[in-house]
């Protein structure tokens, strides 16, 4: 039950002019500050004021993107407010109102189509809806068709899963009991995977057993690198390739000793090295993104091969 201060507040909120155009059209669009300012003419300072009593009320909620703020009719709006406003909106046919919409309408179109304009040359570092790098990731893997598979170090089984359909076979090793446990109950669908209990400088595995070997994140955990990628040449059949993800060099030690690496990264020249001595032909070791958030870990990707002969 409301009090009668509330029920009085509320549709003082409401008997506004303003903030009843502001609410309608963020009924319907998500819209910034600019936007709502450019479609209704009103000046900035005066939408921005309603906008705040609209959010203060719970009427309406905001979403940050980089510098932008976006705001919309607030989807867990308290159901007083909520029923009040439809009745409001319901009974609303005003000329104002209608044009509004369209203006709307047409801001809307003229932002979709611009958008790639826009962030020509950027758009990986720009935001659409549905375009995120795991969908990317998610349809190269679609096209993908993998043989044997050993995925070196797999923790709980979350890339296995990924792969698993599109492999003859995935073999997870991991040291650990317990995440091999949670792996089994991740995987319990997927035929083609087995479990392994075992250490990566001494892989459970017979040698020219796999077409590929998966090392993603593990080297930094791995007392002899050098050991761990020798380990996966053996394992690998001739033509058969390793793939790394690995951090490159850094000094924040602190902070990654905290998740038990043992080795504060790599440079790729060093890890060039490690994949020569370990009889392997290298087909790219690089930095190939630098991560966004502090202290912005550099991250090297590195591709190679067993020779055929």
């Amino acid at each position: 039950m409301s009090s009668l201060s509330d029920v009085n507040a509320l549709c003082g909120l409401l008997a506004d002019p303003t903030r009843v155009r502001l609410l309608a059209l963020l009924t319907e669009e998500e819209l910034s500050v600019a936007e709502l300012t450019d479609i209704t003419g009103l000046p900035q300072s005066r939408v921005s004021t309603h906008l705040g009593k609209l959010r203060d009320a719970g009427l309406v909620a905001l979403r940050r993107q980089g510098s932008s703020t976006f705001h919309r009719a607030h989807g867990g709006m308290p159901p007083r407010a909520r029923s009040l406003w439809e009745v409001v909106r319901a009974g609303l046919d005003d000329a104002l109102l209608v044009a509004d919409r369209e203006r709307c309408a047409a801001l809307v179109r003229a932002r979709e189509a611009a958008w790639p304009d826009a962030v020509a040359g950027q758009m990986e570092r720009h935001y659409s809806p549905g375009r995120t790098w795991e969908a990317t990731a998610r349809g190269f893997l679609g096209l993908a068709r993998f043989g044997d598979v050993l995925d070196a170090g797999s923790g709980d089984g979350t890339l296995a899963a990924l792969i698993a359909p599109r492999a003859r076979s995935v073999t997870c090793v991991d040291r650990s009991d317990r995440v091999l446990e949670a792996a089994a109950r991740r995987l319990e669908g997927h035929a083609n995977v087995t479990l392994r209990r075992g250490d990566l400088h001494e892989l459970p595995a017979d040698d020219a057993s796999f077409d590929t070997v998966m090392l993603f994140n593990v080297l930094t955990y791995a007392r002899r690198p050098e050991r761990v990628l020798a380990e996966a040449a053996r394992v690998l059949r001739p033509g058969g390739q390793v793939a790394i993800i690995t951090l490159a060099a850094h000094e924040h030690t602190a902070l990654t000793e905290g998740f038990g690496h043992l080795v504060p990264g790599f440079e790729p020249a060093h890890l060039r090295g490690l994949l020569e001595a370990a009889g392997l032909l290298i087909d790219c070791c690089e930095i190939t993104s630098r991560e966004r958030r502090k202290p912005h870990f550099s991250v090297i990707s590195a591709f190679a091969h067993r020779s055929d002969s």
